[in-house]
């Protein structure tokens, strides 16, 4: 992305690189991204070398350190500069996958610091509640700030109706399915932002549908947001 304090958050659930993950990094270097928020990136053997390459293969950088984040990290542009950020535990009765969630702090050029957190809630509509509270208590100071990933539920769900509320975060990407990639009938994936995000006309960036079914069972999500100056 170009432009002063503009700054490009994606989304994107990549299946733990099960699919093709080379295609999965054509697409991201097509979204070009300055923030891309990850869900489902390998977790256990070789994780992180093996998230370090799809990170250079995007053409982004990677803080690594994911361990406990139950698969999501965050990969930035060169054009952002990385002020902080980290990965978080949430608590799960074993067996069930391992959840987590992550987050970054950013300088877009000419804008103000924003936050940008990666989350990925779960398959049991209790569990999400439960991880939902925990993450927002947990991001409660921060400002500007986005919010981004695969809820696992749509705009009914009680989730979602916790994420999205006037005055704090409110929905800013496209309203078009993301799951399943072959043929979408579900918005899973989503970009919440607070109100000191101005939200620019969305872009659209062309890639073909068998390119999408291929390199994972998701789309990618991406909005182009405005921070405040500096």
């Amino acid at each position: 992305m170009t432009g002063a304090g503009v700054l490009r958050v994606a989304s994107y659930n990549t299946r733990d690189f099960l699919d093709d993950h080379r295609l999965a990094a054509r697409v991201v270097r097509a979204v070009d991204p300055d923030v891309l928020c990850l869900q489902e990136v390998p977790r256990r053997l070789l994780a992180g070398a093996r998230v370090r390459r799809f990170a250079a293969a995007c053409g982004m950088d990677w803080t690594g350190r994911h361990r406990g984040s139950g698969g999501t990290t965050v990969l930035t542009s060169p054009r952002v500069r990385v002020l902080g950020g980290g990965h978080h535990r949430l608590p799960v009765r074993w067996p069930d996958r391992t959840r987590g969630f992550a987050e970054v702090r950013v300088l877009p050029p000419g804008g103000a610091p924003v936050s940008v957190v990666s989350v990925h809630l779960g398959l049991k509509a209790g569990e999400r509640v439960a991880h939902t509270e925990r993450i927002l208590a947990a991001l409660a100071d921060r400002e500007p700030l986005v919010l981004a990933g695969d809820l696992n539920e749509d705009d009914t769900g009680a989730a979602w109706r916790l994420i999205d509320v006037p005055g704090r975060l409110r929905l800013v990407s496209p309203p078009e399915p993301t799951f399943p990639a072959r043929a979408p009938r579900r918005r899973l994936d989503v970009v919440f932002a607070s109100p000191g995000l101005r939200v620019r006309p969305h872009r659209e960036v062309a890639v073909p549908d068998a390119v999408w079914a291929r390199a994972s069972d998701h789309r990618a999500v991406w909005v182009d947001l405005e921070a405040p100056a500096r």
